[in-house]
């Protein structure tokens, strides 16, 4: 079918990352819920070929809009997508039904607890624990519950004040050590909770103490040699390893709670909302503002926090928050968590939010290719106090080594982009030995006088791909020798000889800037294609210095030629040496006499 613009533009922009997706029909309800291991592939697929299934094409056709939440792994877009489609119940979903649920894990609410797997949630019942997206984790948890204690899997209504009157017997799991016997009293009622906080630990994946006491453990019988218990320690270790990286979207117990994240990109402001109900993301939606000039940040996330719980219809007493917001209720909790489960939450909902607004720079990007550049140039005026945006760019690099074949190489970028009919290369003719500075200030110098001379329009902006040093030899060409008044940068790089910051102006001031702002990155690309472009330069005519011999002093002879020979006998002295006959063997009788009369002064040429 033929695509919308507005389907296009989202199509283009989707991450190749886990996460769900809904599609929607015109008039906005969801009529589709589905879970993605990468969001992109899955979802084009939909309008990348004829489906064979009536009902998949009739779905396609209704599409109008797609919104989608990024998690962080398969198991999570598995969990998300059964919450969604409970709630929304979308037409073209198949709808699970209630004994096709995933399980969970339930501790009962009992004086001596049980624990188990189980598909029904009672009310009132018990804590549960999911749900689990395959039974087999669910199993591999109850697994390793009961490795590490003993605890009771009988259904009798044990009470303290039962068990010392001695109603209950032991079964055979006391005897078989499966089980430790509270039913007699063999172990303490307090002792028996103890256990079950440790397990609520495991489960909540916040097992750390546990993990250390197995690991001082292991260590313990290590040195008392006991190898074969201490392998079995090893056993429940890992296993507890294993579940601590457990899903963020599996833990019931966390009340609800709403999560926000944060954007910032010129005056636009991007807030992500997820609602947690039990532990599972249920709904997400983030939107966009345009901030004022005089609103700080707490402000704009204040009513964006409002905003977007009035459109979600959150009642939540608690919010997860990047940091404080202005404007909201007294009776609203709001924290910024530094671990645990919640501040996965935050990091998802930033996770989102960062999402969110690249997929809309790229948008706009492609609706107007001209649009990027216009803002990354602003931006480097406005970080510069430039009168003029910088539309043209020249940079400059030198290369040598050890002085010798000292080259230096220009690149010119308009508009962000590279003119590479525009790029020139040097060699330096002035300067003896190695000197950056001075090779600097001739290239430069021999570079503007022509273009003086050619009456060419000069940059708008020279950035010198090395520090305070090469800025004062470009000024000293520029505007002593030649007169211009042409602003001139710096690039100061780390020990990885990678951009660090900008320096601007006389004296050179430094502009620090994150390393995910779009012009920190549009400067490392002047720097990266300067260096390559002087490089390569130099490394051609050193290669040209390497391969030259005497063969070139014999006319005649060409460069193919000369490789032939070189291939076969490996040196010129070889070549000298070779009877007349083995030198035509290689290049033929004509040019094997040109050569070896050559070497042996035979109407030499």
């Amino acid at each position: 079918m033929p695509l919308t613009e507005h389907i296009r533009q989202i199509l283009s922009s989707l991450p190749e990352k886990p996460g769900v997706y809904q599609h929607l029909n015109k008039d906005g309800e969801i009529i589709y819920v589905g879970k993605a291991k990468n969001l992109k592939r899955r979802v084009s697929s939909y309008f990348q070929k004829e489906h064979d299934s009536l009902k998949t094409r009739q779905l396609v056709s209704k599409i109008e809009d797609i919104h989608y939440i990024v998690v962080d792994s398969e198991q999570d877009a598995f969990l998300l997508e059964n919450n969604l489609i409970k709630q929304y119940q979308p037409y073209y979903n198949i709808l699970l039904k209630d004994g096709k649920s995933y399980p969970s894990i339930c501790i009962t609410k009992e004086e001596y607890p049980r624990i188990f797997k189980t598909r029904n949630l009672v009310k009132g019942a018990g804590e549960y624990y999911g749900p689990y997206s395959f039974g087999n984790t669910v199993d591999l948890v109850l697994e390793l519950i009961h490795d590490l204690y003993p605890l009771r899997t009988c259904r009798l209504p044990l009470t303290e004040k039962g068990v010392e009157e001695g109603k209950w017997k032991v079964c055979l799991k006391y005897y078989i050590h499966r089980c430790s016997g509270v039913c007699e009293g063999h172990e303490s009622r307090e002792k028996y909770l103890q256990q079950i906080e440790e397990v609520r630990q495991i489960i909540r994946g916040d097992a750390h103490e546990i993990s250390k006491k197995l690991l001082d453990e292991m260590g313990r019988l290590s040195q008392e040699m006991r190898f074969e218990e201490a392998q079995e320690l090893k056993r429940k270790y890992d296993l507890i390893e294993k579940f601590k990286s457990k899903t963020i979207v599996a833990n019931t117990s966390m009340r609800d709670v709403d999560a926000f994240g944060y954007m910032e990109q010129g005056e636009y402001v991007y807030v992500s909302m997820l609602r947690i109900h039990n532990g599972s993301i249920v709904q997400g939606q983030t939107v966009e503002y345009r901030r004022m000039v005089e609103e700080e940040k707490e402000e704009t996330l204040g009513r964006a926090v409002m905003e977007l719980r009035s459109q979600l219809g959150s009642q939540t007493k608690e919010i997860i928050v990047p940091f404080m917001p202005d404007f909201i209720d007294s009776d609203i909790h709001a924290a910024t968590p530094t671990q645990g489960d919640r501040k996965k939450l935050l990091d998802l909902a930033m996770q989102n939010v960062r999402q969110y607004a690249n997929d809309r720079v790229k948008q706009q990007d492609k609706l107007n290719p001209d649009q990027r550049a216009t803002r990354i140039l602003g931006r480097l005026q406005q970080l510069l106090q430039m009168e003029k945006m910088p539309v043209v760019i020249d940079s400059f690099d030198n290369s040598n080594i050890q002085g010798t074949n000292a080259v230096a190489g220009c690149v010119v970028f308009k508009m962000a982009k590279p003119s590479k009919a525009d790029y020139k290369r040097f060699i330096i003719k002035t300067v003896e030995g190695q000197d950056d500075y001075a090779s600097m200030r001739e290239v430069v110098y021999r570079k503007y006088k022509r273009m003086l001379d050619e009456s060419a329009s000069l940059p708008d902006l020279i950035i010198a791909d090395g520090g305070i040093g090469q800025m004062h030899a470009i000024r000293e060409a520029v505007e002593d020798q030649l007169g211009l008044k042409i602003p001139i940068a710096g690039l100061v790089k780390n020990d990885k000889h990678r951009t660090q910051s900008l320096l601007f102006g006389f004296p050179p001031k430094e502009i620090g800037l994150r390393v995910t702002d779009e012009v920190f990155r549009f400067l490392t690309q002047i720097q990266d294609e300067v260096h390559r472009f002087a490089i390569s330069y130099h490394k051609q005519l050193r290669s040209k210095a390497q391969t030259r011999s005497e063969l070139d002093e014999v006319r005649g002879v060409g460069e193919k030629t000369k490789l032939a020979l070189l291939k076969h006998f490996k040196s010129v002295k070889r070549i000298r040496e070779a009877e007349k006959s083995e030198i035509e063997e290689v290049v033929g009788k004509s040019r094997a006499s040109i050569i070896y009369d050559y070497f042996h002064g035979e109407n030499p040429t």
